[in-house]
C-alpha cells in the first residue's frame, strides 16, 4: 500500500483498477499462453513466463506512473498465465514419467509448504528493504527471484508426448464449469456462498496496511503482520480435520466463518488499534481466506472423479472474475472514507448467509 499510495501517488479506486485489470488479462491470456506450452512445450512456457516476469519488475519499480502500472501488471499477467498450469503440469509429467505418481499429494503438498513459506518469510524482507533502501526497491529486487526462477526453469527437463492440450484444457474447464455450475444448483449456492465471502476476506490483504499506516505503525513492521496473517492461514487450513471435529457439522462451521469475518470487519472499523487489527487479521483474515479452500475440498466428494479438476479451476476462475467486478467499486468506496468501506464490507458475508443458505440437504453437512 505505501508502494502505490507514496511512492505511485495513486488512489485506492486505481489500485483496486489495476488488481481488476491483472485478473481481467490473466484470464484472457490463459489460451494464447496455453498454446505456447501445446506448442513449444511446457518447460519453454516456464522460462518465458520467468523472464516476462523480470521485465515486469523492472519497468514496474522504476517509473511512477498508473499507465507504467497497467503495462506492469499486463506482463505480470502474462508470466502469471505462462507460469500458472504449466508448473504442475510438468511435475505431475516428471511424476509420471518415473513411475511415481503415487507420490503426488506429498510432493504437491510440499510445493505448497514451500510457496507459503516464502510468503511467511518473505514479507518482513520486503518491508525492511522499503523501509531502508525506498518503497519501490522491493518491486526492482523481485528481479532476483525471478532470475532464479529463469535459470532453474532452463534445466528442467522437457516431459515428451504430452497428452493434455493446455489450451484445449482451459476451454474444457469453461464449459464443462459453466455446466456442472448450471445443472448442480444445490453446489452452485454452495459455492456462490463461498466465492462471495471469498471476495470480502480478500480485502483483508489490502486493507490491513491502510489501517496499520492509520494508527502510525512504521513501514518496516508491515511485513511481520503479512507474516502473522499467513502463519494463521497455514495453522487454520492444516487443521480443517480438528475444525470439522470440533463443529461436528460442516454447515455450522461454515455459518461460524461468515459470521467471524463479518466481525472481524465490524470491530477494526470501529474502533482502530493494534488489539483489533490482530483481530481483524484472526477472524476476517485467517478463517476467512481459508474458507473457499475448506469448502472446496470438502464438496470434491460431490464432484465426479473424471470432473473434479476442471471444476476446481472453474471455482478459481469464477472467484477472481468476480473481483474484476467488486475490486474497483470497492476502491472508490475506500477512497471516499476507509471506516464505512469496512462496515459495507462486512454485510457482505450475511448478504451471502441470507441470499445463498448453506443447508443440510445440499451435501454439507
Amino acid at each position: 500500500m505505501p508502494f502505490y499510495t507514496q511512492w505511485g501517488n495513486i488512489s485506492f479506486a486505481q489500485i483496486q483498477l489495476l488488481q481488476a485489470w491483472f485478473m481481467l488479462c490473466n484470464f484472457l491470456l490463459e489460451i494464447p499462453t496455453g498454446v505456447i506450452a501445446d506448442k513449444f512445450g511446457r518447460k519453454t512456457s516456464l522460462v518465458l513466463g520467468s523472464m516476462v516476469a523480470i521485465i515486469a519488475s523492472i519497468i514496474y519499480g522504476s517509473i511512477s506512473n498508473f499507465y507504467i502500472f497497467l503495462l506492469g501488471e499486463l506482463l505480470f499477467a502474462l508470466a502469471m498465465a505462462l507460469i500458472s498450469g504449466a508448473d504442475n503440469a510438468l511435475l505431475y509429467d516428471t511424476l509420471k514419467e518415473t513411475n511415481q505418481e503415487d507420490l503426488a499429494p506429498k510432493v504437491f503438498g510440499k510445493s505448497f509448504g514451500f510457496h507459503m513459506a516464502g510468503l511467511l518469510f518473505g514479507a518482513p524482507i520486503g518491508s525492511f528493504i522499503a523501509s531502508k533502501f525506498g518503497l519501490n526497491f522491493p518491486m526492482l529486487l523481485m528481479v532476483i527471484p525471478f532470475a532464479l526462477a529463469t535459470i532453474f526453469a532452463f534445466k528442467l527437463k522437457e516431459i515428451k508426448n504430452i497428452n493434455i492440450s493446455e489450451s484445449v484444457r482451459y476451454f474444457t474447464i469453461l464449459k464443462k464449469g459453466m455446466s456442472f455450475f448450471i445443472n448442480n444448483k444445490k453446489l452452485s449456492i454452495v459455492i456462490l456462498n463461498a466465492i462471495l465471502i471469498h471476495a470480502a476476506s480478500y480485502y483483508v490483504i489490502w486493507l490491513y496496511q491502510p489501517l496499520l499506516m492509520k494508527i502510525n505503525i512504521p513501514i518496516i513492521f508491515f511485513g511481520y503482520f503479512h507474516a502473522v496473517l499467513v502463519g494463521l492461514e497455514i495453522i487454520v487450513s492444516h487443521n480443517f480435520h480438528f475444525i470439522e471435529k470440533i463443529f461436528k457439522n460442516i454447515k455450522n462451521y461454515l455459518i461460524f466463518t461468515a459470521i467471524v469475518v463479518s466481525l472481524g470487519f465490524f470491530i477494526v472499523a470501529l474502533y482502530t488499534n493494534i488489539l483489533t487489527i490482530f483481530l481483524f487479521l484472526i477472524l476476517a483474515g485467517g478463517f476467512g481466506l481459508t474458507r473457499l479452500t475448506f469448502i472446496v475440498a470438502y464438496i470434491n466428494k460431490l464432484i465426479p472423479t473424471e470432473e473434479r479438476a476442471t471444476i476446481n479451476s472453474f471455482i478459481s476462475m469464477f472467484s477472481s472474475l468476480s473481483l474484476v467486478i467488486i475490486n474497483p467499486l470497492v476502491g472508490l468506496l475506500i477512497d471516499r472514507t476507509l471506516v464505512l468501506s469496512l462496515f459495507a464490507i462486512s454485510i457482505l458475508p450475511l448478504i451471502a448467509l441470507i441470499f445463498f443458505p448453506i443447508k443440510n440437504k445440499d451435501g454439507i453437512s
